[in-house]
């Protein structure tokens, strides 16, 4: 192609750590190798990393299998309040949501932040206020809600449930990338916690915890216990790792590491280098996740698992 970068463009996606159940593997296996490959297919046409990791995330929004848009878990009021960031690290541009309703891709949102505001951080009715005069529809909140969520969420009602069990569903979903330019970005989105309280904020909205990006480094999307990440600022601590040495699985393993020895948390990572390197890490049971790097899409959700397969066999097989 004329006039592109010569970097070879990349993409890493993940659909949330913590156990996932085996009804769910299979749409949760197929969502995260859509979304990778519809965000490679950008990156190969010359598109732009922030542009690829949008419409990735974009896509599982719009998954009911991942708790991210349609698919949001409930919080105690049994309505979904969702959270989202994109970061472009070509020059540390930030956009972000929190405790945003009725609209169905927060992520959207979030560019439209950082790219039409003077901000990084737009919560709840200011949120909505700025969607609307930019346009955004509103859905009802009722669209965004599946069948499983009610349930889960009437489930951890019951006198003798236990919250901590359904803590462990996969939270969020997210996606990092390098484009021909050698431009890295990240997006991460999600509703959150199931029965969480009304306007709680976990990572996904906070910058260096549930994302970040940064050309000089590469870019990382965070998926687990939101209130544990924004103890370690994860996100910044896996780049911060990188930035001394440490390849980017190494530099993720490193932080799931000192989160669950310093905090006892759980979660999943996704890493691409300014280089093209990537890893995806989790120290949960389980994280769906997919790639794409010299045409070879490779995906799994077990530790050490990983399905490779050439990007045209995948598309031929859709």
């Amino acid at each position: 192609m004329e006039g592109l970068g010569d970097m070879k463009p990349v993409i890493v996606v993940h659909g949330g750590a913590g156990r996932i159940f085996k009804d769910r593997e299979e749409g949760s296996r197929s969502g995260v190798t859509r979304a990778a490959l519809k965000g490679y297919n950008i990156l190969k046409q010359g598109g732009s990393a922030l542009d690829a990791v949008e419409e990735a995330v974009t896509l599982m929004e719009d998954d009911p299998h991942f708790n991210a848009g349609c698919g949001s878990v409930l919080n105690e009021k049994g309505e979904v309040e969702m959270d989202a960031i994109i970061m472009d690290g070509k020059n540390l541009a930030s956009g972000a949501v929190s405790a945003v309703k009725c609209i169905a891709n927060p992520i959207k949102l979030a560019r439209l932040v950082m790219e039409k505001t003077e901000h990084m951080l737009l919560t709840d009715h200011g949120a909505q206020l700025f969607a609307k005069a930019k346009g955004v529809p509103e859905i009802p909140g009722e669209k965004l809600i599946t069948e499983r969520s009610r349930e889960r969420w009437s489930k951890n009602l019951e006198a003798d449930s236990n919250p901590q069990e359904f803590k462990k569903d996969p939270g969020t979903v997210g996606a990092v990338a390098i484009d021909s330019e050698g431009n890295v970005a990240c997006a991460t989105s999600t509703g959150g916690l199931t029965n969480k309280l009304v306007g709680r904020v976990g990572d996904s909205a906070c910058i260096g915890c549930g994302g970040y990006a940064d050309n000089h480094i590469g870019a990382t999307s965070t998926t687990g216990h939101g209130e544990s990440m924004m103890k370690v600022v994860l996100a910044r601590l896996i780049l911060y790792h990188m930035e001394q040495g440490m390849s980017p699985e190494e530099a993720a393993d490193t932080a799931l590491d000192y989160m669950k020895t310093r905090v006892n948390g759980l979660g999943g990572v996704i890493v691409v280098s300014n280089s093209g390197d990537w890893a995806a890490r989790f120290s949960t049971k389980q994280m769906s996740w997919a790639s794409v790097k010299d045409d070879q899409l490779q995906c799994g959700i077990y530790t050490g698992e990983i399905q490779t397969r050439s990007v045209a066999e995948a598309l031929g097989s859709k």
